[in-house]
C-alpha cells in the first residue's frame, strides 16, 4: 500500500525543534521528502534528518537559512527545488514571539515580529508558487491568540502579526486556488515547545495545563497530523480556511 504523500516534497520553516520538528517527522512517515529548515541548531536538525531516513519511509535533508530574512527565506526555497527537483508541500512554520506591552514596543520589534512572521512567508510563497503545479498545498501556522478572548496586552505584535498571516490565507486561496493549489491555516492553542517555555515560562504553562479542559497543554504530535491531512489528496477541496487545534480550550 502506497503511503498518501509518497513522492511530494515539502519544506517546513523553523523545523528543528517543536511543531515544526512533528510536522516534518509526520509528512516523512506519509512518504514526503521533507526539508528540515534551521537557523543555528545544524546539530539538533541534522539528528531529526537522521530519525527520519532510518526509519525509512519518507526522507530528509537539512537547510539553514534565517526567517528574518526575505533573501534566506528564498534561498531556502531555491535550494529545495535545486535538490529535489519539484516542490509541492509548503509548511510556514517560523515564528518570532516577544512579549511586550504597549508602552514597551519599539520599532525594531515591530519590524521584527512581522518580518518573520508575515513578510518573510509572503515572500516565500510568492517564490514557491513558481514551482508549485496543480496539487500543490501551502499551510501557514497561526496561533489561537487571535480567537482569544483572553489574550493578553503583551501579546500585541504577536497577535496582530498572527491575524496579519490570517488574511494572507484568506487572499492567497483565492489567488493560488485557481490553479489548483491550496491554501490553509492551523491555529494551535498553547503547545509544549521551545519557543513557548522560552518565552512564557514553565509557571504559565502549568496555568495553562490546569484550565484546559484536558488539564494538559497540546504537544507537538497534537498539532502535527491536521497538517498531514491538509496536505493529502483528500484534503483538496479544503481551502482558505483556518483550523483551530486547541481540545476545547478556545471555542
Amino acid at each position: 500500500m502506497s503511503l498518501p504523500l509518497a513522492g511530494k516534497v515539502a519544506i517546513i520553516t523553523g523545523s528543528s525543534r517543536g511543531i515544526g520538528a512533528a510536522i516534518a517527522k509526520r509528512l516523512a512517515a506519509d512518504g514526503a521528502s521533507v526539508v528540515i529548515n534551521y537557523v543555528s541548531s545544524a546539530d539538533v536538525a541534522q539528528v531529526l534528518a537522521d530519525e527520519i531516513n532510518e526509519e525509512g519511509k519518507g526522507s530528509a535533508i537539512t537547510i539553514q537559512g534565517d526567517m528574518s530574512s526575505v533573501v534566506e527565506g528564498n534561498r531556502v526555497v531555491e535550494k529545495s527545488v535545486e535538490h529535489f527537483g519539484s516542490l509541492d508541500i509548503l509548511v510556514l512554520n517560523a515564528a518570532y514571539m516577544t512579549l511586550l506591552p504597549l508602552e514597551s514596543v519599539t520599532e525594531e520589534e515591530f519590524d521584527r515580529h512581522f518580518m518573520v512572521n508575515v513578510k518573510v512567508p509572503l515572500f516565500q510563497v510568492q517564490t514557491a508558487s513558481k514551482y508549485m503545479k496543480p496539487g500543490g498545498r501551502v499551510i501557514f501556522v497561526s496561533s489561537n491568540v487571535t480567537k482569544n478572548s483572553n489574550v493578553g496586552p503583551q501579546s500585541l505584535l504577536y497577535a496582530a502579526t498572527k491575524g496579519a498571516l490570517e488574511q494572507l490565507n484568506r487572499v492567497l486561496a483565492k489567488d493560488l486556488g485557481a490553479r489548483g493549489i491550496t491554501v490553509n491555516a492551523i491555529s494551535p492553542g498553547v503547545t509544549a515547545t521551545p519557543l513557548a517555555l522560552r518565552t512564557l515560562g514553565q509557571e504559565v504553562l502549568d496555568h495553562f495545563a490546569e484550565i484546559h479542559p484536558a488539564k494538559r497543554i497540546a504537544r507537538p504530535d497534537d498539532i502535527a497530523p491536521m497538517v498531514a491531512f491538509l496536505a493529502r489528496e483528500e484534503a483538496r477541496w479544503i481551502n482558505g480556511q483556518n483550523i483551530y487545534i486547541n481540545n476545547g480550550s478556545v471555542v
